[in-house]
């Protein structure tokens, strides 16, 4: 015998108790009259003991029947509302959605979208994890996160928002001590930055168009989010590749100027990822349309 409570069969007998007929319960359950039968006569069996005496006229609980049934529709009054509740999440934006997104990114761009995302949504909760580091989303419970990257082939569901391109960049001082270098080979890799969590290492890898070329980061400096780059660069000691939404402020102001202009780093994107596309709830739905709606003209770039 299975050690798992007979749920179905419990819920047959408080709407046949309910409705003092097995085939008025049959009706209001969409089921046949013999399944409706078998189930009764299973949870007897399991059981041990009859909880209607039945003849071809009358249906009445017996004494044991009578014990039982109090927390027999208690039960079927519980599913019911759990499976209420449960679809009313499912189909309007309710409830808490568990994200995960970059630090530095979350931090600048996706903070300020959330007054927005909370008005529009006043029954929308968020748990925003912030973190550089790759999170599992699925061994770590999550609804969803935004990445930034080049996304391999993967068992995730991504939709790209928009591109994120990367520049390499120095200070006005840097380029006025070292010079500006005209091809990737200039650059020497002792002062290249670089940032520790990206997969497979940081290696930079830019082409013109024609010919493609790479350099391996060895500065003195590695870190696990793009922003600590900033101090050391705008003091005028190093190079390094960072996303344009860190980077735009400095290069419109001259903090920070581009360098290879003829040769582009490789772009990433800005993806929402969750573990799936199907059935996703509505409050997953409703976040993934906010920022692709925000994104569509990315605010770096305004």
């Amino acid at each position: 015998m299975s050690k798992l409570p007979d749920f179905e069969g419990l819920a047959l007998f408080a709407k046949v108790a309910e409705c003092r007929s097995f085939a008025a319960a049959a009706r209001e359950l969409d089921l046949s009259v013999p399944t409706v039968s078998r189930g009764i006569a299973r949870l007897e069996t399991r059981l041990g003991a009859r909880v209607f005496n039945r003849t071809s006229r009358q249906l009445a609980l017996t004494g044991f029947g009578q014990d039982l049934l109090g927390r027999a529709t208690q039960l079927y009054r519980d599913a019911e509302e759990a499976e209420a509740v449960a679809r009313d999440q499912s189909a309007s934006p309710r409830g808490t959605v568990r994200l995960a997104v970059p630090m530095s990114f979350g931090v600048r761009w996706i903070a300020p979208l959330l007054p927005g995302l909370f008005e529009r949504y006043p029954e929308l909760s968020l748990d925003l994890h912030l973190s550089d580091a790759v999170v599992d989303l699925v061994g770590d419970g999550f609804d969803a996160g935004l990445r930034i990257a080049s996304l391999p082939d993967s068992t995730l569901a991504a939709r790209r928002l928009c591109q994120v391109s990367r520049y390499t960049v120095a200070a006005p001082s840097y380029v006025a001590r070292y010079g500006q270098p005209g091809h990737p080979r200039d650059l020497d890799p002792a002062h290249c930055l670089a940032f520790a969590l990206r997969a497979g290492g940081d290696v930079w890898r830019l082409s013109n168009g024609r010919r493609k070329e790479t350099v391996h980061p060895l500065g003195r400096l590695r870190v696990t989010n793009s922003e600590a780059l900033l101090p050391v660069l705008l003091a005028g000691h190093a190079v390094a590749a960072l996303p344009e939404f860190i980077a735009a402020e400095y290069l419109r102001d001259g903090r920070l100027v581009p360098l290879l202009t003829q040769w582009k780093q490789s772009d990433g994107g800005l993806y929402f990822v969750t573990p799936t596309t199907q059935n996703r709830p509505a409050k997953v739905e409703a976040v993934a349309r906010y920022f692709i709606e925000m994104f569509a003209a990315p605010p770096w770039r305004q």
